[in-house]
């Protein structure tokens, strides 16, 4: 099973880390997740267990109280987590990018305020975008923020906040016209504001509410909620960055790294469907011998293999790229878009080896069949990638002609 997905050029203290988290996988979210998903029950227990790992500070500066280490690393370890419950990756993710967004882009008091509760995982985090009318056209967000003395008043309804109950911290996405006049072009006219609630559903602070979860066909566990904000009050210094109208690029910045995040954790999911494939395909017989040993099988195991490796080789790639200071845009939508649409295949192909018994709930793999396909949409569409990849190259081979 090590054979695949394997990284060069790691430190001792990376490898040290991703083999605590690899051993934190194997005996503590594999053996329960199934039921747990099944359950559609928040893993506290796990989620537990990730912070006293020190995972929810795992890329947050040293002085803030985390481990300051690099994408590749966080990445890596996201990998890792996938491969046991996508879900469970899915909590680190929100959380990690708020705190990337605040380290980045935050004023020094709101760095001091939240990155060591957050490096703790005392403050847990969540972003939102996304509205009930639109998906990947952010330009088309309708909340609005206006300013009203020493605070500014927050109307709207957003949607698929993960983390939307248990986080405390959410950075949400609104427009603001204040200070930028009429014609102002769309994206230079968002702020990010910092919300601080209360953890779980219903009105969580005067203004703001969080209905129940969503019922999705997978990535269970999880809470993915919607958001209402009914005049809610945020004051100036929660602005991120403490300037109105730079809200677009922040999160755009954010969801950058949280595309390497989830090609990770497309990586991780299928690894693992690939482990469950060549596993049953070893222990079922038909026509007097294992199916392995069939052709037919053995070509879809060396298929299988070579998109897992791809996907790895890709996404190592775009997290390197990034903490090397340089642009991964690029990088990252092709490691996003091959990685997703290889995690489906994977996952099919695995689906198909166990045949019958893998529509069957008692196997996993009927579990991560559910589950790979919010990877397809999750931190912008396969067609978003395309259009990036599609804009990126023609700046970089522009005919000069």
């Amino acid at each position: 099973m090590a054979r695949l997905a394997q990284t060069a050029g790691l430190t001792d203290i990376q490898q040290e880390i991703l083999s605590t988290v690899r051993d934190f996988v194997d005996k503590e979210i594999i053996p329960v997740a199934t039921e747990l998903e099944h359950r559609d029950e928040y893993p506290q227990q796990i989620v537990d267990g990730l912070k006293e790992l020190g995972l929810f500070g795992l890329m947050i500066p040293e002085e803030y109280g985390g481990l300051g280490e690099s994408l590749l690393t966080y990445a890596l370890c996201v990998e890792e987590i996938a491969r046991g419950w996508m879900s469970v990756s899915g909590i680190i993710n929100t959380h990690f990018i708020v705190a990337y967004m605040l380290k980045q882009h935050g004023t020094q008091e709101q760095k001091d305020h939240f990155l060591p509760r957050m490096a703790a995982g005392d403050i847990r985090g969540a972003f939102s975008m996304s509205e009930p009318g639109l998906g990947s056209d952010v330009s088309a967000i309708t909340s609005k923020a206006v300013k009203d003395g020493d605070d500014y008043v927050l109307n709207g309804q957003k949607m698929w906040l993960t983390n939307g109950g248990t986080s405390s911290l959410v950075a949400v996405l609104v427009r603001s016209d204040e200070g930028h006049p009429e014609g102002t072009a769309p994206h230079k006219s968002m702020t990010t504001f910092l919300v601080e609630k209360e953890p779980g559903f219903g009105e969580v602070r005067p203004g703001l509410t969080i209905p129940g979860k969503i019922d999705k066909m997978g990535y269970k566990g999880v809470d993915t909620t919607e958001l209402i904000m009914d005049g809610l009050r945020i004051p100036a210094d929660r602005v991120l960055g403490g300037v109105t109208g730079r809200g677009f690029y922040q999160m755009m910045d954010g969801v950058e790294v949280g595309r390497v995040n989830v090609a990770a954790r497309g990586c991780g999911v299928a690894q693992r469907a690939f482990e469950l494939g060549v596993q049953y395909a070893q222990q079922r017989h038909t026509f007097g011998k294992p199916i392995a040993q069939h052709q037919a099988i053995q070509f879809k195991l060396a298929e299988m293999a070579t998109k897992v490796e791809a996907a790895h080789a890709m996404m190592v790639n775009a997290a390197r790229k990034k903490d090397s200071g340089e642009r991964n845009d690029l990088e990252a939508g092709m490691a996003k878009y091959l990685a997703s649409e290889y995690c489906k295949e994977v996952v099919e192909d695995a689906f198909r080896i166990h045949g019958g018994y893998g529509f069957s709930k008692e196997y996993e793999i009927e579990r991560l069949y559910r589950e790979a396909p919010m990877l397809l949409i999750g931190e912008g569409t396969a067609e978003i990638q395309k259009m990036i990849i599609g804009r990126r190259l023609l700046e970089e081979y522009r005919f000069q002609g």
